[in-house]
């Protein structure tokens, strides 16, 4: 697995498998920061909360990313990933729709391969 390509382009496609395993290694580098920042700084520090926001704007940007070739796969445009912005809703669609639904056999719109 190419993790470059995975967490840092947004063209071409991803199946569930290389999705599942970039959404569980950002959210284990997500939990990591915020732990060794509570550690460090404590749990009322405002420059710690303001560090851990600066840090997670990168793994945000590679959630992106993953989530836009995910669409791409299921032949749909990368900005359904802005659906997490419906509360429950958009949550529970995001997840059906990238996590478990099957990519489009073949060539598609995105991706010739």
């Amino acid at each position: 697995m190419d993790w470059q390509n995975l967490f840092l382009t947004n063209t071409g496609r991803l199946d569930r498998q290389p999705f599942w395993i970039g959404l569980i290694a950002l959210f284990l580098i997500s939990l990591f920061v915020r732990l060794v920042l509570l550690l460090l700084f404590g749990h009322h520090s405002t420059f710690g909360h303001l560090l851990y926001l600066i840090i997670e704007l990168p793994l945000l940007y590679a959630w992106v990313n993953i989530g836009i070739k995910r669409f791409h796969d299921r032949d749909k445009s990368g900005w359904w990933v802005l659906i997490v912005l419906i509360p429950l809703i958009g949550e529970i669609w995001y997840l059906v729709e990238a996590g478990f639904l099957p990519g489009t056999d073949g060539p598609n719109r995105y991706d010739p391969t």
